[in-house]
């Protein structure tokens, strides 16, 4: 009998064990949406909109860690946007959150100029959607570690497409596989996420998002990830050529009442 119950105990660890390997490497989905922006009036619509309506019914949902951020100002790119980052712990999360929040009353009351706008003075010009799932060396999103004012923050926000779906899956693989991730970690670069495009406007590619205290430190990170002897021997491997072929990097940081 004896040896039954510690044969029966061992099972039943392993099983636990397991069952806690599965939820560890389970991986996140994530949600971007970009608001377009045609004036003042429609960016403080949806600022209020997000801070006292939408990230609180988030928070009820058991869903945290929501970030909100806004472009770094520059001569190229003018247009306003704000960009939202929702984290998922499963797309059953994902596609159940309109309900949830259509049941939420202090939702529904605190978000009215919002969700009740008339089509003649809408709070955005448009909005884009990109649904992401987490790659599988970092599998749920992480709360950057940053001091000083949100600010003088940049979270780097980088796309890159490729060329074909083949070569998509080959540059996820040098993220994970290759070590890219891996270096990244190892400098320093505070990295948020690292998601494969399910659904979105630009594909086959991925996205990631790297923070700095302030733009010096950005530029410092970005000098030794260029000189680092890994990155020099990752890059030069024949079967990881030609994998991107457009990179789109949005500099960006956080609203004030975004939670990170």
């Amino acid at each position: 009998m004896k040896t039954s119950a510690t044969a029966l105990a061992v099972v039943l660890l392993i099983a636990f064990s397991g069952t806690l390997t599965a939820q560890k490497s389970k991986r996140d989905f994530y949600q971007l949406k970009v608001y377009t922006l045609a004036s003042d009036a429609q960016e403080k619509a949806v600022d209020k909109y997000l801070e006292e309506a939408f990230l609180p019914a988030l928070h009820r949902a058991k869903i945290q860690s929501v970030g909100v951020f806004k472009p770094i100002p520059n001569e190229k790119d003018t247009v306003r946007k704000t960009y939202v980052l929702i984290p998922f712990s499963s797309m059953d999360q994902f596609l159940k959150l309109d309900q949830t929040l259509d049941k939420d009353a202090q939702y529904q009351t605190a978000g009215a100029a919002y969700i009740d706008a008339p089509f003649n003075q809408a709070p955005y010009a448009r909005i884009e959607s990109t649904l992401l799932q987490a790659f599988t060396d970092m599998p749920n999103m992480a709360t950057p570690k940053l001091d000083g004012p949100k600010s003088k923050r940049v979270y780097e926000l980088r796309s890159y497409e490729s060329a074909t779906e083949k070569l998509y899956v080959n540059k996820v693989d040098m993220f994970n596989a290759g070590g890219e991730i891996t270096l990244f970690d190892k400098l320093g670069f505070n990295a948020v996420f690292y998601g494969e495009v399910l659904s979105g406007s630009k594909m086959p590619n991925l996205m990631y998002m790297t923070t700095f205290s302030d733009m010096d430190s950005r530029n410092e990170h970005w000098k030794a990830f260029s000189a680092a002897p890994e990155w020099k021997t990752l890059s030069a491997m024949p079967k990881y050529q030609k994998n991107v072929s457009k990179n789109d990097t949005m500099l960006l940081y956080p609203a004030e009442y975004s939670d990170y």
